[in-house]
């Protein structure tokens, strides 16, 4: 029997510089992922992506995890969505980013980029501002220098929003062919975590996203226990001594990666969100088709009502995963139980 053991999760994570590159519209946040990758993973021309991604890469020579989620506030995809999104970005980066990126066009500041502060910290807490560096576009091999004053002295919403968000910035190429300055980046990147005492964001949801994700790393792992001993067993018949530890090592990794990979974008915490959100669809659909179908009379309740369930069941993933997160803030006001309003003012209603 062999003991077939997964690579830490801790060691691994602190190999990697976790970055979260956010913007609030346009295709900023895209044309800067590239940049720092030094590839092109987005087109020139995208403003949005449906889904969050991970992408792996080096940054001046230190290997980097770029999260990249949809765009903070984007009209093309619904709220429902953005918030779905937002969880899975969150298990993509645990234990949490090093650095959030926040993208703007130095060039073209739209209204919805004033909004930005206000987001991030709806979204992740107040306390991000303090992993924060904001990075600006800009067309040409900037002076930085030049442009850095210009940013410091001017009176223009941009040097206002930097400062909500931290005060520290850093203009980029929107050309990620060029790889001039990227040691200056990495620099910034890191005088900043070092700072921080060199420790990652972190709050209670990126907390429950990494329990989520190690538990469902161990479920994955004890379901591939047997097929890792026979890969094991043939490996020992195949190498021997020093060759067969490498081989053997490889082989570890690599179905860690798999693994990590896999728990990152399909754990508890996400699906028992749609497994919520669809029984209370399921409640509230089936009130609201019964007080329709109460027009038909006791016929049209049952009918209206079993319509209804199903309907809200399609859709009550969309309803679950709109709920408020518990980020860092003080306990939020009590929010009224709605699938209860329904049901009390129902059946307290005298019927004809």
């Amino acid at each position: 029997m062999y003991t077939f053991y997964l690579a830490s999760t801790a060691s691994r994570s602190s190999l990697e510089l976790r970055l979260m590159v956010v913007g609030s519209s346009g295709p900023s946040q895209f044309q800067l992922t590239n940049a720092i990758l030094g590839r092109e993973e987005f087109p020139k021309d995208t403003t949005s992506v449906s889904g969050s991604r991970k992408i792996l890469g080096e940054l001046a020579g230190r290997r980097v995890a770029v999260i990249s989620a949809p765009n903070l506030y984007d009209k093309d995809i619904s709220r429902v969505k953005r918030k779905m999104e937002l969880r899975r970005s969150k298990c993509l980066s645990v234990p949490g980013p090093h650095a959030f990126l926040v993208a703007f066009d130095m060039e073209k500041i739209s209204p919805n980029d004033i909004r930005t502060p206000q987001l991030m910290m709806k979204r992740f807490g107040r306390r991000c501002f303090r992993h924060c560096i904001v990075l600006l576009a800009y067309d040409r091999n900037p002076d930085g220098a030049a442009l850095e004053g210009t940013v410091q002295n001017s009176d223009w919403p941009l040097r206002h929003l930097i400062e909500d968000l931290g005060g520290r910035f850093y203009i980029c190429n929107k050309d990620w062919r060029d790889r001039s300055r990227e040691q200056e980046l990495l620099q910034k990147i890191e005088w900043m975590v070092a700072s921080l005492g060199g420790a990652c964001f972190s709050s209670g949801t990126f907390q429950k996203a990494e329990r989520s994700v190690k538990k469902e790393e161990k479920r994955l792992m004890k379901k591939m226990a047997a097929d890792n001993e026979k890969a094991w067993s043939d490996l020992e018949k195949k190498y021997l001594s020093d060759e067969l530890y490498q081989r053997k090592d490889a082989h570890t990794a690599s179905v860690s990666a798999k693994i990590r990979a896999k728990a990152e974008v399909d754990n508890g915490w996400l699906r028992t969100s749609l497994a919520r959100g669809v029984s209370s669809g399921m409640v509230a659909g089936a009130v609201m088709g019964a007080l329709v179908g109460s027009i038909e009379g006791p016929g049209g309740m049952v009918l209206y009502g079993v319509i209804g369930g199903a309907v809200g069941a399609s859709a009550g993933g969309a309803a679950q995963v709109a709920t408020k997160h518990m980020e860092d803030r003080v306990a939020p006001p009590a929010r009224l139980n709605f699938n209860s309003i329904f049901i009390n003012r129902f059946f307290a209603t005298p019927r004809p």
